[in-house]
């Protein structure tokens, strides 16, 4: 079993919370490779990230840094549940700046991991921060790229970017912050707003029931902070900027949050050298958050991928 150990990073002035895990017979006096696990939107570390991959990477010898975004879960940060992208990216930046302190970290050897949004995040932190060594995303989201979309209708991106210019000018002349949840808040709220869509349906599934639900991820989002997300692309210079060894793992399934799809445009424009498309059969992006199945077809990819390009 690994060793866990709540600790905390800076931030710009604030604390980001996190969860560091020590591989089975832990020795101070030797030296790690490690992987930065990053959660998705709306998430935290007590989720898939930590709980489940963060555990699993451990248990085959990595010490795992699992973390709280700013603004959300414990860490701190404000305003409170934004969704801010460069805010989001610079956590990665500074769970390094954590790891590299640490006499028992090779920084060398650091990784990073994302799951869903957290995986855009990944990729986005990776093409400026060298010090990532590899990058393995599961089931990676394009945050940007949702929040244009939107509904799919046409214009989609400025009505969105509209209302939220409205809610600024509210707030700034005093009115309350507009918080709202990223999905349905229970699975009558889905049925009652004829969502059908299988990443909305099984979103609710994980995260509004005992499957998944965690105090740190309450679904509640600042939407006067999302502006910034909707100019923003996670792959953004993938082509010309990330070289790192890339592994990413996608399910069959296909969903609203398009995971799918962004696997392949990942895949197709990074400048990795090495880089691998997994594709796990039968399997919907949130079955890639726990289910025991498709969770070990993943990482019976990503281990060895670390193996060989961090060491254990």
């Amino acid at each position: 079993m690994s060793t866990q150990q709540a600790i905390a990073f800076r931030n710009r002035t604030w604390d980001v919370a996190a969860t560091l895990r020590l591989p089975e017979g832990f020795d101070p006096g030797r030296k790690y490779a490690a992987i930065v696990c990053a959660h998705p939107i709306s998430s935290c570390k007590e989720q898939t990230s930590g709980a489940l991959y963060g555990e699993a990477l451990t248990r085959e010898g990595f010490i795992t840094l699992a973390f709280d975004a700013s603004t959300q879960g414990a860490s701190g940060g404000e305003p409170r549940y934004s969704e801010d992208p460069a805010t989001r990216v610079e956590d990665f930046r500074c769970a390094v700046d954590y790891l590299v302190t640490l006499p028992y970290v090779d920084e060398e050897r650091i990784g990073v991991l994302g799951v869903c949004g957290g995986g855009g995040y990944a990729v986005s932190a990776a093409m400026t921060e060298r010090r990532f060594k590899a990058v393995g995303t599961v089931v990676a989201a394009n945050y940007g790229r949702l929040m244009r979309e939107g509904d799919m209708s046409p214009d989609a991106a400025i009505r969105t970017l509209d209302a939220i210019a409205a809610q600024r000018t509210a707030e700034a002349r005093g009115a309350e912050p507009l918080v709202v949840g990223y999905i349905p808040g229970s699975e009558a709220e889905r049925a009652q707003a004829g969502l059908d869509d299988i990443d909305i349906v099984e979103a609710v599934q994980y995260y509004t029931t005992p499957r998944g639900r965690q105090p740190g991820s309450p679904n509640r989002l600042r939407f006067s902070s999302t502006a910034a997300a909707v100019g923003w692309d996670a792959f953004h210079l993938a082509e010309v900027l990330l070289t790192q060894p890339l592994h990413i793992v996608i399910g069959s399934v296909p969903g609203g949050f398009g995971s799918y799809r962004d696997g392949f445009e990942l895949h197709r424009r990074a400048r990795s050298q090495h880089k691998s498309l997994q594709i796990v059969a039968g399997a919907s992006h949130y079955d890639l958050y726990d289910k025991p199945e498709a969770t070990g077809q993943a990482l019976a990819q990503l281990v060895p991928f670390y193996r060989r390009h961090l060491g254990v």
